[in-house]
């Protein structure tokens, strides 16, 4: 598909015949200052005419839209995730319009399958055999669970502190992966200096654009599965802003090709304690934070790696940012795993405690269509449950000890 590169920050235009990681220009490839979020992401805009087309169409699916074929989807099932109608929370509420979708149904367990799957496609586009990356945990795991699918090397550059449930998932998937002595900035940096001297495709979120044009498919799907409308509001949870770019990207071309006539509010809901994207869009000032510590490590970030977009992108959608404890975030998953039977990571669990202290303070129209956009599976973060809820201690095999426990 014909498509071309925008620089987010300067707005230069670039050919898509190469592979291009940011721009040259503007980015600040070297990431010494450290105060300011960087700049030069790039944007991936498809051809316009080629959009338009689109509204003639019956039906459309993620593939239409997407810059790069998607090779072989049945070998590699990425999207057409639950569309949940949570009846005892919509009681509990009183939001009739409320609705789960629940990404973490994606083969790998999380949303970051999506982006996966169009950077394994963009390998495939180039003859590209190896994909590098640095991660601490779902990009990790999504892009080996992609390589393992379509015959891919990935090699995934990790710090040393990276939990190790996450990275059995890549070890198991077949995928290089090489713990660093250092930050998440060591195994980044370090990730990106492989790529340029053994090739191949790198991954790394933000820095490589399709990591959030891959995203935009739930949007698309969102689209189809509410009988070709889109929702009023969309609550996404945030760390460095890629999925929340991607979930407003979809939204855009669907409104470019005339298939819809607004793009929903977007929710940025973040972690008091990383909330470099909602402190940048509430005070104006384009800047990270010295340090993000939440408990729900995948969107922990100091320094968010698509901030400027996502900043831009919540105005665009006349959104909002809305920060929650990590005591409403754990008690957000243990609601959704009691009330929904969705068991889910902290991560996206925060997008359900956004929505809870936006209902509080009446931000939204109980009338309205309302997604809560859930990322990861609760596989991912065990840990996480064992602060919440114990396992009950063993009893002896006998009737009398069962009837003690129910005090009959």
């Amino acid at each position: 598909m014909k498509f071309k590169y925008v620089c987010s920050d300067c707005g230069r235009e670039y050919d898509s015949t190469d592979i291009l990681y940011r721009c040259p220009e503007c980015s600040d490839t070297s990431g010494t200052d450290k105060d300011e979020m960087q700049k030069g992401n790039l944007i991936t805009m498809l051809d316009k005419e080629y959009l338009v087309s689109l509204k003639d169409r019956k039906s459309v699916t993620p593939s239409d839209f997407s810059p790069y074929p998607i090779p072989d989807i049945t070998s590699y099932p990425v999207g057409n995730t639950p569309l949940i109608q949570p009846k005892r929370l919509i009681g509990e509420t009183g939001y009739t319009g409320l609705l789960l979708k629940n990404d973490g149904a994606n083969p790998s367990g999380s949303f970051k399958d999506r982006a996966s799957q169009l950077v394994a496609a963009q390998a495939i586009h180039f003859g590209e055999n190896t994909i590098a990356l640095a991660s601490t945990g779902n990009a990790g795991s999504a892009m080996a669970c992609a390589g393992a699918a379509y015959g891919l090397d990935i090699v995934l550059f990790v710090p040393e502190t990276a939990p190790k449930a996450k990275l059995l998932q890549s070890v198991l998937y077949g995928a290089k992966v090489i713990p660093v002595k250092g930050t998440y900035d060591d195994a980044f940096a370090l990730s990106i200096e492989y790529s340029k001297i053994f090739g191949g495709i790198n991954r790394n979120t933000a820095f490589n654009p399709m990591t959030i044009e891959g995203k935009k498919s739930v949007s698309i799907e969102l689209y189809n599965q509410l009988g070709g409308k889109a929702p009023d509001v969309v609550y996404v949870p945030v760390g460095d802003g890629v999925i929340y770019s991607g979930v407003y990207k979809g939204f855009f071309d669907l409104k470019e090709a005339g298939l819809i006539e607004k793009i929903p509010k977007i929710i940025c809901a973040q972690s008091e304690k990383s909330n470099a994207i909602s402190r940048a869009w509430s005070t104006g000032e384009l800047k990270t934070i010295p340090s993000a510590s939440t408990r729900a490590d995948s969107i922990s970030v100091a320094s968010p790696a698509n901030g400027r977009m996502a900043v831009r992108y919540i105005n665009e959608s006349e959104g909002w940012a809305t920060e929650v404890r990590d005591e409403a975030i754990l008690a957000a998953q243990l609601d959704l795993a009691k009330s929904a039977g969705v068991f889910i990571e902290p991560a996206a669990a925060a997008a359900w405690a956004a929505f809870k202290k936006d209902t509080k303070e009446n931000k939204i129209s109980k009338n309205d269509s309302i997604i809560i956009l859930l990322t990861g599976t609760g596989f991912k973060d065990l840990a996480a449950v064992e602060t919440t809820v114990t396992i009950p201690p063993s009893i002896e095999p006998t009737m009398e000890a069962v009837r003690k426990l129910f005090n009959t």
